[in-house]
């Protein structure tokens, strides 16, 4: 199989500008981790949500990477918390596309929950493994949102039942871990913790003097850095607050990057924040300047002395190691993915959320201590080069991929396993039973035969699996096992009387159901052939005690130890096995074999397995009859 992965990123897609309000952090891993796969060989499709009339439906990224461009809902830019209606016909064009072009994906990669539930419902009916990122949960977010949540209800549930067919669940911190496993009641084996990473050709050191100059800063000012999309949960409001409490003699400047509008003068909490700056008497030392291109943001990050996030949610958070990777020290929030890549005290520090007094006392402590801050700054730089590379994040994602693909190799070695022993095990039962049964097989064929010769009858009957065993009987009885042109032999299955076995059961009760039929249908000299695993089923019971009120012959065909039948049975039947799918399967070998004794005894036909033989054997007994039929009557 090819290394072909499709990924799943319905709102977030690669191609679009970052800083918006649906484009963060997910744009940048599903980009990073495809283009890092891509260059280990990996051929990646990225599917994603089409937003508009005029882009191409398959689009090159970057080597052996496209993105698919999938048509679900309007072509237009919808808000994620509303996207959920349109998941099906997502679906059906992602499945259309696969099938249309004859792609064969060895898993998905499914990044967010609705992406999940894409990938979920691919699984069952395309049979494709997949991995699922959530990069948020319902449920925690739910916790700190609140009201303000505008995911639908049914969120936390679609994520919990993603949770348990998922083949793999990417944790992307600790605490993302702990949460999936006392929220979710994720499997720890199928779970995997790898966090996010940074690009070092995108994310590495520049001069502040020269990172200043380019971005047109004043050199003498210290610089407080925000950056990241502008909503509540980011607790920018806390910076700005924290940063209205510091002295005057650092010379310091707020700098805040990015922005949820494309017109600014149209995002109300952008005129929030440009609010509180003005309450607390800041606006001319608190910049807003916007989202800026990616290639402008390491500028940012070089030009920072500190830079700031101070969410009171946070899955992850990606910006933390992109400064880290510029040599800027880190302030954060002890929440999510924060706590886990920000080393408190070591690459900066870590604060609690909504809090800005802790964060203007941590601040100060920075920007008055320069020896710190230089120490902190090389601290950090080598602490993201050494754990946080996306090649690295990559290896271990592929790692991810290679232990589905081993779990699917284990598994077909033990369905290997499972069918040689399966058939060991059938050929021990068919030799045990050939040497314990063969007299009374015989035995029973002769009792048959000669019950249908004196013009007497055979009734069946079975539960479960033997319901349908004695339904087959009947049928090559009635109908012919080898010998065609032959006349119907008498036989009735007593399990295929739809109205006796649902109505009248309902009505009087299941255990006599069979007892009434032998009652109704019965006769003396006639045989009844109970077919049951077990022996033991009350119903099976109470027929075979009707019959022998009636001077019917009763022949078991049963398993194990025969259970409570044999004691009634004439002739017993019993496969010496105790697996329940052995016994079946035998019985159905000794159906066949009777068949064959009763249709030999019945027609004078000798054993063969070949059908014309013994066609041609019965066509003389077929012209005597049909003159005798002609000349006397049938």
């Amino acid at each position: 199989m090819t290394n072909r992965i499709a990924f799943i990123s319905e709102h977030a897609s690669p191609l679009a500008m970052l800083g918006g309000k649906d484009n963060g952090g997910q744009n940048v891993y599903v980009a990073e981790i495809a283009k890092q796969l891509g260059q280990q060989g990996y051929q990646i499709d990225i599917f994603t949500r089409r937003e508009d009339l005029i882009s191409e439906e398959v689009n090159t990224f970057s080597e052996n990477v496209r993105v698919i461009l999938v048509e679900a809902g309007p072509k237009e830019p919808v808000d994620k918390e509303d996207l959920l209606p349109y998941m099906k016909d997502f679906r059906k064009e992602m499945e259309y596309f696969i099938l249309r072009n004859k792609i064969s994906y060895r898993l998905i990669h499914a990044n967010f929950w609705m992406s999940g539930l894409v990938a979920m419902e691919l699984k069952e009916r395309l049979d494709i493994p997949f991995v699922i990122t959530f990069h948020a949960l319902g449920h925690i977010r739910k916790m700190y949102q609140k009201e303000a949540d505008r995911f639908p209800p049914e969120r936390v549930e679609i994520e919990r039942a993603i949770v348990q067919r998922a083949d793999k669940i990417i944790a992307e911190c600790p605490q993302d871990e702990a949460d999936l496993s006392t929220y979710y009641s994720a499997d720890p084996e199928k779970t995997v913790m790898i966090p996010c990473g940074f690009n070092p050709e995108d994310f590495y050191p520049i001069a502040k003097p020269t990172a200043k100059s380019l971005l047109k800063i004043n050199e003498q000012e210290k610089i407080v850095l925000q950056l990241g999309r502008m909503v509540k949960r980011k607790g920018i409001d806390n910076v700005i607050e924290a940063f209205a409490k510091l002295s005057a003699k650092h010379q310091a400047r707020l700098i805040v990057v990015g922005g949820e509008q494309d017109d600014p003068s149209a995002d109300p909490e952008l005129k929030r924040l440009k609010q509180l700056a003005a309450d607390h008497s800041v606006e001319a030392t608190v910049n807003f300047v916007g989202r800026k291109n990616r290639e402008l943001l390491r500028y940012y990050y070089s030009a920072a002395d500190i830079f700031i996030t101070t969410p009171w949610y946070e899955p992850f958070g990606i910006t933390p190691l992109e400064a880290m990777a510029c040599g800027t020290p880190v302030i954060g929030a002890a929440v999510g993915g924060i706590k886990y890549t920000v080393k408190d005290g070591h690459t900066g520090y870590l604060v609690p959320p909504q809090q800005p007094e802790i964060l203007a006392q941590k601040i100060d402590q920075l920007l008055s201590d320069p020896a710190l801050l230089s120490e902190m700054s090389a601290k950090a730089l080598n602490h993201v080069q050494e754990n946080f590379t996306w090649e690295k994040i990559a290896r271990q994602i592929q790692n991810c991929y290679e232990t589905i693909h081993a779990n699917q190799q284990k598994m077909q070695e033990q369905e290997f396993e499972m069918i040689q022993h399966a058939f060991e095990e059938g050929a021990r039962t068919f030799e045990h039973t050939s040497r314990s049964l063969s007299t009374k097989i015989a035995s029973a064929g002769e009792l048959m035969s000669r019950a249908l010769k004196a013009g007497n009858k055979i009734l069946v009957c079975g539960n479960g699996g033997s319901a349908a065993e004695s339904q087959h009987f009947v049928a090559e009885l009635v109908g012919r096992f080898e010998v065609p042109h032959r006349k119907g032999l008498p036989a009735i299955s007593l399990n295929s009387d739809m109205a006796i076995m649902t109505a009248w059961a309902n009505d009087f009760g299941y255990d006599d159901v069979f007892a009434r039929q032998v009652q109704a249908y019965g006769a003396e000299g006639d045989i009844l052939l109970c077919l049951s695993t077990s022996g033991n089923s009350d119903n099976i019971i109470k027929a075979i005690q009707m019959a022998k009120k009636k001077g019917i012959s009763c022949i078991n065909m049963l398993g194990k130890d025969g259970g409570r039948a044999a004691a009634f049975g004439e002739l017993n039947l019993i496969v010496p096995s105790q697996s329940i799918q052995r016994i079946q399967e035998m019985h159905l070998h000794l159906v066949h074999l009777l068949c064959s004794i009763i249709e030999n005894r019945m027609f004078n036909v000798g054993f063969t397995n070949k059908t014309a033989a013994k066609e041609r054997t019965l066509s003389a007994f077929s012209h005597t009859e049909t003159t005798y039929n002609s000349s006397y009557g049938s």
